[in-house]
């Protein structure tokens, strides 16, 4: 999944402006606890992190 296809999903879920700050707030445990932001920067698949965001919210099945 490439980044921009990543934080459409997320603005989708989120909102555009809540997506950002949910990213660098909300610690994922399957991401070894790092938010989505820190996961970017680490060199996470952004699939995988999505995967975990599914993994934590409640996103529609036609964002999954």
């Amino acid at each position: 999944m490439r980044l921009t296809d990543f934080w459409e999903r997320m603005d989708a879920v989120f909102g555009p402006e809540y997506a950002r700050s949910w990213a660098g707030d909300f610690s994922i445990a399957s991401l070894g606890d790092r938010t989505v932001l820190q996961a970017i920067d680490g060199g996470v698949d952004t699939r995988e992190i999505w995967d975990a965001v599914c993994g934590v919210v409640d996103v529609p099945s036609l964002l999954r």
